[in-house]
C-alpha cells in the first residue's frame, strides 16, 4: 500500500513563501505517470495545483504559475512545491498523489495559511 506523508504547510503572510515536501513510501515516485499537488480550501472542492510527469514535464494551474514549482527527488522518493509570492487565496489543505490520483493515496496533507 503506498503511503504519502505531506509536510512543510504553516502560516505565512502575504507574499511569503513556504516548500512543501511529499515523501513516497512502497512504491517509487518515477514508477508513476506522473505525480501532483493538489489543494483544498474551506468549503470548496479539492483542485489540481501542479503536475510534474516521469519525464520531468511539468503543468500548473492558472492561478499559480509563475509562483509555485514542483519538483522532485527520485533519490530520496520525494516530490515538492516551492510556493512563492503566497496570496491569502492560497490557503488550503494540499496533498500529493498520483496524477490522476487514487483514491487509496491520500494521505493527511498539510495546512497552508496565508494571513497577516
Amino acid at each position: 500500500q503506498v503511503q504519502l506523508v505531506e509536510s512543510g504547510g504553516g502560516l505565512v503572510q502575504p507574499g511569503g513563501s513556504l516548500r512543501l515536501s511529499c515523501v513516497a513510501s512502497s512504491r517509487s515516485i518515477s514508477s508513476f505517470s506522473a505525480m501532483a499537488w493538489y489543494r483544498q480550501a474551506p468549503g470548496k472542492q479539492r483542485e489540481l495545483v501542479a503536475i510534474i510527469t516521469r519525464e520531468g514535464n511539468t503543468n500548473y494551474t492558472d492561478s499559480v504559475k509563475g509562483r509555485f514549482t514542483i519538483s522532485r527527488d527520485i533519490a530520496k522518493n520525494t516530490v515538492y512545491l516551492q510556493m512563492m509570492s503566497l496570496k491569502p487565496e492560497d490557503t488550503a489543505v494540499y496533498y500529493c498523489n498520483r496524477w490522476p490520483y487514487v483514491s487509496n493515496y491520500w494521505g493527511q496533507g498539510t495546512q497552508v495559511t496565508v494571513s497577516s
